[in-house]
């Protein structure tokens, strides 16, 4: 007689399929693992004769930074205006694809007392004129993301050092090039994060390297930012060339490094004492930029007819090889208020922005956060000695709070005095390349991806970024 319960039984075989599916999934989460080793391995070839780690570099003293500015649309044109105020630097050569962009940010340098910089606009390729100059130093590229790579490239070949807006570029592969002549011109290359000059993330580092809120176990960083008005901007601006960013399916986080960067920083990445290992990333379905064209457009306009279909909001985690965890999200599409979360937690305490909050062992009652009167008593206390040296100075002349001005003055500052720069090529590389690592992920259906190590190992040898006087 069968005395088993037929119910039961069958309850028994779906639990079992179940298992043989979760297994199933499990290995190929694995597989896609060791795919991607396999192919950071093949990617990471030994250095070339002749070419140089670049961690710690110092580039010889310069007594004055000349600079050439390559792209002055919204992000370059501050930066022409504010470099033309720092003493020891001359903006000697404005190239743009128009001319009346270029223009403007002559006019900009004139009116600091400046003598007027050569211009070069009308053509794509009329930066490699500016780069053939014997008179520049230094190139800023403020210029379209897909531009990046092959304008730091050309600008390192002709001798100057380069200095990139985020990301530094889009493909792992652009990534490597990069790197590749960094090391072997000899020459900085060096992506310009400007989040990592803000009063708050600067004192965060400050207490992180003092050991305030212990050893550092969590990050979560973002770049919410909703910014779908860019998309008024059809012909030129912008939303001109970013809005096809977002039409792809599982594009990942197309802007990884605002929130990312100075989290790394607080934790020693790729400096000393630990690297990134390994990520999985997950996407919402696509919908407020499909929604958002039909709203604001005619049915027959370009975006009208553009599948919007990268998530709306995009979240990784990343692990790393001392078991630290990082939550990552991005998106430009919903609305919703602005934050970079910064958030930094360690067995002593947590220090969090947007707002700007704090919990330390020893100051106050774990259940309320320290924020409002008695949060400022913190900057009394633990302000950045680089804010505390420039940020009025910095809030007067403005760009994102003042962020801007620090971050330009330390560059100007680290190229005469012959230091190393607070951020170098392999940081730019590792933290730019959440986009496409966060890309391959979604295609796979969150599957893991393993960072690739742009240093060729050497990363243990980079000293941790210095708290500067």
């Amino acid at each position: 007689m069968n005395n088993a319960n037929p119910s039961r039984s069958g309850s028994n075989r779906r639990n079992f399929i179940k298992t043989l599916g979760a297994l199933g999934a499990g290995i190929a989460a694995v597989g896609a693992v060791r795919s991607a080793e396999a192919a950071a391995t093949e990617a990471v070839a030994s250095r070339p004769a002749g070419a140089r780690y670049m961690g710690g570099f110092a580039a010889p003293k310069l007594e004055k930074v000349r600079w050439g500015v390559i792209g002055v649309g919204t992000r370059g044109s501050s930066h022409v205006r504010q470099l033309a105020q720092i003493e020891g630097s001359d903006i000697v050569a404005i190239c743009d694809l128009y001319e009346d962009w270029a223009k403007r940010s002559a006019k900009n340098v004139v009116k600091f007392a400046k003598a007027e910089p050569a211009l070069y606009f009308g053509s794509p390729a009329k930066y490699h004129e500016l780069l053939a100059r014997p008179d520049i130093d230094a190139v800023i590229i403020a210029t379209p993301w897909e531009e990046h790579a092959p304008m730091a490239i050309a600008a390192m070949e002709a001798g100057k050092h380069a200095f990139v807006e985020v990301p530094l570029a889009f493909t792992v592969k652009d990534l490597w090039a990069i790197v590749d002549a960094s090391e072997r011109t000899g020459r900085h290359c060096m992506m310009i994060e400007n989040c990592c000059y803000s009063r708050d993330e600067l004192m965060f580092l400050n207490l992180c390297r003092l050991g305030v809120i212990g050893e550092l176990l969590h990050g979560e960083a973002a770049y919410i930012h909703e910014l779908r008005n860019q998309m008024k901007e059809v012909n030129r601006g912008t939303g001109s060339w970013r809005t096809k960013y977002y039409a792809p399916a599982n594009g990942g986080n197309l802007y990884p490094t605002h929130g990312l960067g100075p989290v790394a920083q607080y934790m020693n990445i790729a400096r000393t004492d630990d690297m990134f290992e390994r990520l999985v990333s997950f996407a919402s379905p696509g919908r407020g930029r499909t929604a958002y064209a039909k709203e604001n457009f005619p049915p027959d306009h370009k975006w009208n007819q553009m599948k919007f279909e990268c998530g709306d909001i995009s979240t990784q985690i990343i692990k790393t090889k001392m078991g630290r965890t990082i939550m990552v999200q991005w998106d430009e599409t919903s609305p919703r208020p602005y934050t970079r979360r910064n958030l930094i937690m360690g067995t002593k305490g947590t220090l969090a922005g947007y707002p700007s909050r704090a919990a330390i062992e020893g100051r106050g009652s774990y259940h309320e956060w320290i924020e409002g009167k008695e949060y400022e008593k913190l900057y009394a206390e633990y302000d950045h000695p680089l804010y505390k040296r420039m940020g009025e100075l910095a809030v007067k002349m403005g760009g994102h709070g003042g962020m801007d001005f620090i971050m330009l003055s330390r560059l100007v500052e680290c190229l005469r005095n012959g230091e190393p720069l607070d951020q170098n090529v392999y940081e730019g590389a590792l933290w730019s390349s959440v986009r496409p690592l966060s890309s391959q992920s979604e295609q796979a259906g969150g599957a893991p991806q393993l960072f690739v190590d742009f240093t060729r190992g050497q990363w243990p040898t980079t000293k941790p970024l210095g708290i500067v006087s």
